[in-house]
């Protein structure tokens, strides 16, 4: 797995926050509101509990009890949810992971988002060797075919086409961009599965071949599952050979 998750302090938490969350976090994507019955059955609470938390989470603003007796998300969910925006960072979940890729590969990682016809390199970790492929972060590519804008161009498309169910991850190209430039890329996900961006090794030719290449596959695997989970998506299914 990529990166080491931080040890849970030996504190159990109170039995009444974890209720009162539990009745927070029953609501899904696409709710309007729920009532009491399909509240308890998402918490597996009983309707005299739920309402007792209810009193909680209305007096924080957090749900609203509507005329029909069922329950929606409130204001302060929004409020929060911008804060957490503007705190997100996505520099900080993506460079260790292109971090651990360069040590692991000992060549360049990176991670591109597409622009219209183009490819952004985002972020980059540059790999040891003083041979090294010219580029930074925010160098603008075409959208050709290089493993790179295969994955962007292929996954960025909603619905996600059939096929790519049947493509092996990471994908690997050579000569596609530069006659001398290999590249090893596969999907980065998010909530919903939308692609977030590609997860990218470069280097020459000479050093990543085929053969190497294939050594990279399931690290590259990993790194990218990790990536989604942090970023709120579930893995794809694909690429696993």
């Amino acid at each position: 797995m990529i990166g080491k998750k931080r040890d849970r302090p030996a504190v159990e938490g109170a039995a009444t926050a974890d209720r009162t969350l539990a009745v927070l976090t029953a609501f899904r994507r696409g709710d309007a509101s729920l009532s009491l019955a399909e509240l308890s059955a998402r918490t597996g609470l009983v309707k005299s509990t739920i309402m007792r938390l209810a009193v909680s989470l209305e007096s924080h603003g957090l749900i609203v009890r509507l005329p029909d007796g069922s329950y929606q998300l409130d204001a302060e969910v929004l409020r929060l949810g911008m804060i957490y925006q503007q705190s997100f960072s996505l520099e900080k979940f993506v460079v260790p992971v292109l971090e651990e890729l360069v040590a692991r590969s000992n060549e360049t990682a990176s991670f591109y988002i597409r622009r219209g016809e183009q490819r952004l390199c985002l972020f980059r970790v540059e790999t040891p060797h003083l041979l090294r492929l010219h580029i930074q972060q925010g160098d603008m590519l075409p959208m050709d075919s290089s493993a790179t804008a295969q994955v962007l161009r292929i996954f960025g498309t909603q619905p996600i086409p059939a096929y790519a169910a049947t493509l092996e991850l990471p994908i690997y190209t050579a000569g596609m961009t530069d006659p001398h430039t290999a590249s090893l890329a596969t999907p980065v996900f998010g909530i919903d599965g939308v692609l977030m961006g590609a997860l990218t090794i470069s280097a020459p030719t000479t050093r990543l071949t085929a053969e190497y290449a294939k050594t990279l596959m399931e690290p590259m695997r990993l790194a990218a599952s990790d990536l989604t989970k942090a970023l709120g998506g579930a893995s794809a299914k694909y690429g696993t050979g």
